[in-house]
């Protein structure tokens, strides 16, 4: 788990490069992706970045087209994030041969193993975001003594 780990970050890091992004940033588009339209405090939780650093990364993603500032319709003081990753046809090619790969390597299981391996994945980012949380508890309870 921790070699896939260190590939899958590895990786992120190569694709963000690959599209002129900090990593942090490509990595707040995913958790976009994931997430949906969410607000800067959400955003700036869920990727422990102070509020100010969230502001200048959603400049920066809205000048590049990965994300557009939309009004909260139930509170008129916020600003929604609205993730545009998937329409961004760069993004599509980058990911392409990943992708490709993937359904090559899920083929050489049967439906009963991709079931198994698929519900493991899923307990095991279930493990990990409470690990997440866990850790961030901790530090945000360090800095503020």
């Amino acid at each position: 788990m921790r070699s896939l780990g260190n590939r899958t970050v590895l990786y992120q890091q190569n694709v963000a490069a690959s599209l002129g992004l900090y990593n942090n940033d490509f990595l707040s588009v995913d958790i976009l992706r994931e997430k949906g339209p969410i607000t800067a405090g959400e955003l700036s939780k869920l990727t422990g970045l102070a509020t100010g650093s969230v502001t200048s990364l959603i400049d920066r993603l809205e000048k590049n087209g990965f994300v557009r500032r939309q009004n909260d319709p139930n509170d008129r003081r916020k600003v929604i994030i609205v993730p545009l990753y998937e329409h961004k046809e760069e993004v599509s090619n980058t990911y392409m041969p990943l992708h490709a790969s993937m359904v090559k390597l899920a083929a050489s299981y049967t439906d009963e193993e991709l079931k198994l391996i698929t519900e493991f994945l899923g307990k095991a980012s279930d493990v990990l975001e409470e690990q997440i949380h866990q850790l961030s508890s901790k530090t945000s309870s360090k800095s503020s003594s």
